[in-house]
């Protein structure tokens, strides 16, 4: 058993107090994992900066908005497959900063067929970069139905130059069990990229979007 999966059960009561402790908000909260590196630089480091999707087991827990750039039969077949929005060729090349922001603000993750790359960051790019959503290419032959299905349970790990990480795993409403086997995928994936044994050298935190970040010990 690796040290990670070793703290299923920390993990699961780490959980449950965070949702346990959160303030009762109105609607639907989050259940993040923030992940602190100790001991690191980042800027000299690039290993430990993340702009990671990460596909969890057990879903998010909501509706995550998946949106395409793509013609012809990818875009028809992304329709029927849920794609909150479809944007073709002739459509993203005649839109202004107002209209990519808008964009930007409404989908999760915008997957862009492999041949409209470029111009997808031309005019995506400046409002997707800085909120973290860089477009991801998809080839011209893939089935963009499974891209969507994936990309609808999948989260992002997103970091700056800070020593630290974090991302969503579910929402309250969910399985602690469940939320733990997402937090556990997280944090393989995290281990995997660095190369590097990760509870050595980090501290481990779950938290709803009102509550306290609660350690993981």
């Amino acid at each position: 058993m690796s040290t990670i999966e070793g703290l299923r059960d920390k993990l699961e009561k780490a959980i449950r107090y965070a949702i346990l402790t959160k303030k009762p908000w109105k609607y639907k909260q989050s259940v993040e994992l923030i992940v602190a590196f100790r001991g690191i630089n980042v800027k000299g480091q690039p290993e430990f900066r993340f702009r990671d999707p990460v596909t969890l087991p057990k879903g998010l827990g909501k509706e995550v908005k998946v949106c395409v750039v793509a013609d012809g039969t990818m875009a028809s077949r992304a329709l029927e497959a849920g794609a909150y929005k479809v944007i073709g060729r002739d459509e993203l090349s005649k839109m202004d900063k107002k209209s990519a922001k808008k964009v930007a603000q409404e989908c999760d993750w915008v997957l862009v067929r492999a041949d409209l790359m470029g111009l997808a960051g031309r005019i995506l790019g400046p409002a997707l970069g800085p909120r973290g959503k860089a477009p991801i290419p998809v080839p011209p032959n893939a089935d963009i139905a499974t891209y969507i299905k994936q990309f609808k349970n999948t989260t992002r790990l997103f970091s700056r130059d800070q020593p630290f990480v974090a991302c969503k795993i579910g929402t309250e409403d969910m399985d602690p069990k469940d939320l733990a086997e997402n937090a556990i995928t997280v944090l393989t994936h995290i281990e995997n990229k660095i190369k590097r044994p990760l509870l050595q050298f980090s501290k481990i935190y779950v938290k709803t979007t009102s509550g306290p970040a609660i350690e993981v010990i």
